[in-house]
């Protein structure tokens, strides 16, 4: 592999390596992934990605109350600092219901110290759609806080990062966002975010994935018998049944899983980066294989018999 399978981010003037280090198992959240992830073992794991065509790294303030931000800080330092190529990606992130313009450069702040950076290049608002939509877009709110960031060059491009895509599509109608980043809902068995893609795309404005296993479902190692969550909440059956029906397919074309989840995302125009959690430093250059693998057509023609309807999508009606 080489470096120009660099891709731009948008309209940013930046690039991205196709696939993303998802940093929200780096700072051990085992409640949510189901796993512990010691100090070490992920300082040594960034460094290594530092050092692999993984150009990109995704974070944020309150993944693990800041120690996935600290543990990516440490191993840039051990690692003598950041490559010129590579880019870390963080958000802000509110304080319990604290989600005001303070609040916002209280974590901006927080973030520079944790990951030894002064500048910072791409930063989320992250999961707005959990707090008052006007509370956010007032005036020196939140999404104000940001974009005064940006125009005192402590930041360099601001992004919006949530689920429901009925809410982001809010934000993304505001015009102020450089990146917007979507989760579960541009995957093999959802594609909630079409529209939102759409969107994006008419408007030049980025878009990175993340989730794209569902949050361990759509993996070659847990089936839906032994993993019946998809999205943070329990599994729709039509869900179970079309992960079940395309583990046979991928079986049948010499593939698995998780390597067709992963493509399916990194082979999607409208994509510019997609967000992959890895723990083990053996992963790095599986996931990158996945990320580059040539499928034929036929493969993904009969993978697409397989997707639930839209009623059986995440974000299938807009919230009350």
């Amino acid at each position: 592999m080489t470096r120009d399978w660099l891709r731009p981010l948008g309209a940013t003037g930046l690039s991205v390596s196709p696939v993303t280090l998802g940093g929200g198992p780096l700072g051990s959240m085992p409640g949510i992934f189901g796993y512990d992830v010691a100090e070490r073992d992920a300082i040594d794991l960034v460094r290594a990605v530092l050092d692999s065509d993984i150009r990109t790294i995704d974070t944020s303030n309150g993944y693990s109350e800041g120690e996935s931000e600290a543990r990516i800080g440490r191993a840039i330092a051990e690692h003598g600092g950041l490559p010129d190529d590579a880019l870390v990606i963080t958000k802000v992130d509110a304080r319990g219901d604290d989600y005001s313009g303070d609040r916002v450069r209280r974590s901006l702040d927080e973030s520079r110290a944790r990951l030894g950076m002064d500048y910072l290049p791409v930063v989320h608002l992250h999961d707005p759609e959990f707090h008052d939509f006007d509370m956010l877009t007032r005036p020196g709110g939140a999404v104000d806080a940001l974009i005064e960031a940006r125009e005192r060059g402590e930041i360099g491009h601001v992004g919006v990062a949530g689920g429901d895509v009925h809410e982001m599509a809010r934000y993304l109608a505001l015009g102020v966002f450089d990146v917007i980043l979507v989760h579960n809902r541009w995957t093999l068995v959802d594609r909630s975010a079409g529209s939102l893609l759409d969107s994006a795309a008419e408007t030049g404005v980025a878009v990175v994935n993340a989730a794209v296993l569902g949050g361990g479902i759509l993996t070659s190692t847990k089936t839906p018998s032994s993993n019946s969550r998809y999205g943070y909440r329990p599994a729709r059956p039509t869900t179970l049944a079309a992960v079940e029906r395309m583990q046979d397919v991928c079986r049948e074309w010499g593939t698995d899983l998780a390597t067709a989840a992963i493509r399916f995302s990194t082979r999607e125009p409208r994509i510019c980066t997609t967000v992959v959690g890895i723990s083990k430093t053996r992963r790095i250059e599986s996931t990158i294989e996945s990320a580059t693998v040539d499928l034929p057509q036929d493969f993904w023609n009969e993978l697409e018999t397989h997707v639930p309807t839209a009623e059986d999508w995440l974000d299938a009606h807009p919230q009350a």
